[in-house]
């Protein structure tokens, strides 16, 4: 991403007139769309092929702190690969001219909206993770559903002329945009939360019937 941001001329921020961060937030989801899938594909792909989790059933935990310990510790990991692009911020901010000059609210908002797609996208690598015990599968398994539930919707909507909005709606590109107008609307929270626990709920309904 640095590179793609501040050294490749025809996608660098130094070419822009303007002090933006947009270009940053139009490729984290496409980065995301591969970088989660890799980091979650092992979560119980891995427990199935070394047989470690029948070891992991049999501990006193309930199958939802099972699945819920593999979801935070994979989010968490993905923060801590995102931590990093606030350099980006920073360096925007002073290269602005006058300095500080950044929306500041659209840059919390994106940075927000990157939160809940990491969210959303981390229940779905964990859930495809449960269908085999080869990694790649579930890598492939999960980059297409997110793909499907990303742009798969909007490219749908032109199919629908009088319904175009409301199919949008049911994708995550569409969600993702107003919140990073800098308005952290309730329809738009919900709409990740119930995603993520979608497929939350269904990896725990898995573990169940393995």
């Amino acid at each position: 991403m640095g590179l793609t941001l501040f050294v490749f001329p025809q996608t660098s921020l130094l070419q822009y007139n303007f002090a933006t961060l947009d270009q940053l937030f139009d490729l984290a989801p496409m980065v995301f769309m591969f970088l989660i899938p890799a980091i979650t594909m092992r979560t119980f792909s891995d427990e199935f092929r070394l047989g470690t989790i029948e070891i992991l059933k049999t501990k006193p935990i309930s199958k939802w702190q099972i699945v819920l310990g593999k979801f935070f510790g994979a989010l968490v990991l993905i923060i801590l690969a995102l931590l990093p692009t606030l350099i980006y911020v920073f360096s925007i901010l002073k290269l602005g001219n006058p300095p500080n000059n950044l929306d500041i609210g659209s840059t919390i908002g994106s940075y927000f909206g990157l939160l809940f797609i990491a969210g959303a996208y981390t229940s779905i690598g964990i859930f495809t993770s449960t269908f085999s015990n080869n990694q790649i599968v579930a890598f492939v398994l999960s980059v297409f559903i997110v793909f499907a539930l990303f742009y798969g919707f909007d490219a749908m909507s032109s199919m629908f002329k009088n319904s175009e909005y409301l199919v949008q709606q049911f994708g995550i590109n569409e969600h993702f945009k107003s919140i990073s107008r800098g308005v952290i609307d309730t329809r738009d929270v919900l709409y990740f939360v119930s995603v993520t626990f979608f497929f939350l709920f269904i990896t725990k309904q898995q573990l169940k019937n393995e």
